[in-house]
């Protein structure tokens, strides 16, 4: 069981996005969200660790070669505007560097970033579009140079009004000359068992470890029971093979049903997942009212939902935290008021070599980027850089710019590139 992590109020540090009153994915305010406990903000950092002002805007000096010193400002970052979308959910460059972004009313857009020319690819699948729901992620094969194979999430309709996550994957296939092309081969590989109401809750994150092994996010679609029962997949993470099929190796294989896809249970709404260089999973997830999570992914780990929380519900009853069960995998880091986290990396590129290692989160109710330092097996938030909108999506581009997508309509495509002095 891992350490809890509590955090400390708010500081000047996080450039008052505490207390901005903005909404969550829900719509809530961060107010509403929040239990106005006296903690939060500086996640997982004891006072001493916090990064002072003056030191944060001196910020680190660069060096390459014989070039002079030159130091990085702050932000440390500036801003581009590359193109606009609507509703967008998900990006992925491909390797000549375009870029796929999803639309959740169900269109895969490519975009030419270079002279911000937008195709279309057609042939995706239908998407039942309402509330969380719509169109997801999209990934790539590790091998996608030689298979072409691009992997999708989407909320998928069921009979009698029924919803659930599901994930595709297909070849794409390229005009020459054009930002256009089309989707063949469509194949459903997995879907939420059961489809339940509503239009919440998918989570349907998609990533690749580096052997190639298929991880998921289930969010229990406010059903909250589901996240605990081995009969169902949702509130889970799963682990499959490329094709869909079910690793032996999974650890609750034996069990057979959906049970055997599961890697990891106890989850509420994951809207992140990333690994970090030594191939560790990490994950982020929205708490109910307050208590969104960062957590290390461990094998065959409870994390407790809807058990413990750091958050309470929203009719005010009160969850019990984490403390009082230490059986559950604690988070390593959770924020009360309530960030609204959606989208993650895991930075690894050059351009900004002070921020290798780093997490960057996008921020929804926060309407941030927040940046997470990890120690190990254990992360805190470092600094939130206000954005004046809610984001949405967060990427690294082929030469390690870092690429943003606001939520909404009219949302903008961000460049963030290094802010010298």
């Amino acid at each position: 069981m891992k350490p809890f992590l509590c955090l400390v109020a708010c500081t000047a540090l996080l450039s008052g996005a505490c207390q901005r009153p903005t909404t969550n994915e829900t719509g809530k305010s961060a107010a509403e969200e929040s239990r106005n406990r006296p903690i939060a903000g500086i996640l997982g950092a004891k006072p001493s660790q916090a990064v002072s002002a003056p030191q944060a805007a001196a910020g680190p000096r660069v060096t390459g070669g014989n070039a002079p010193v030159r130091r990085v400002l702050d932000p440390p970052f500036k801003s581009t505007e590359v193109a606009r979308f609507n509703q967008p959910w998900a990006m992925v460059f491909l390797p000549d560097g375009r870029l796929l972004v999803t639309e959740k009313q169900g269109r895969l857009r490519l975009i030419d970033v270079a002279s911000g020319a937008i195709g279309e690819i057609s042939g995706v699948p239908a998407v039942a579009y309402g509330g969380q729901g719509g169109f997801g992620d999209v990934v790539l094969h590790p091998q996608f140079a030689s298979n072409r194979l691009v992997y999708l999430s989407y909320a998928e309709q069921g009979s009698g009004g029924m919803r659930g996550a599901a994930v595709a994957r297909a070849a794409l296939n390229l005009e020459p000359g054009s930002n256009n092309g089309s989707l063949s081969g469509l194949q459903v590989i997995w879907r939420q068992v059961p489809k339940v109401g509503g239009e919440n809750h998918y989570s349907h994150r998609i990533a690749f470890d580096r052997n190639g092994k298929l991880f998921i996010s289930s969010g229990e679609r406010q059903q909250f029971a589901p996240a605990q029962d081995m009969q169902s997949n949702l509130g889970k993470i799963v682990r499959l093979n490329a094709d869909g099929s079910i690793p032996t190796d999974n650890p609750f294989h034996s069990q057979g049903g959906v049970a055997a896809q599961v890697w990891t249970l106890g989850h509420r709404n994951v809207l992140g997942l990333a690994f970090d260089a030594q191939g560790r999973l990490w994950e982020h997830e929205m708490g109910p009212m307050g208590g969104d999570e960062l957590n290390l992914i461990e094998r065959g780990s409870n994390y407790g939902w809807p058990i413990v929380s750091n958050g309470d519900n929203y009719d005010g009853s009160v969850i019990p935290d984490h403390p009082t069960r230490p059986e559950f995998n604690a988070p390593e880091a959770w924020w009360t008021p309530v960030i609204a986290p959606a989208g993650f990396i895991i930075y690894s590129g050059d351009l900004f070599p002070f921020f290798r290692g780093n997490g960057f989160i996008g921020g929804l109710a926060s309407q941030a980027l927040i940046r997470i330092e990890f120690n190990g097996v254990q992360g805190h938030e470092a600094r939130r850089y206000p954005m004046g909108q809610r984001i949405r999506e967060v990427e690294q581009g082929p030469d390690g710019a870092i690429w943003l997508l606001e939520d909404g309509s009219s949302a903008r495509l961000l460049k963030l590139t290094p802010n010298y002095g």
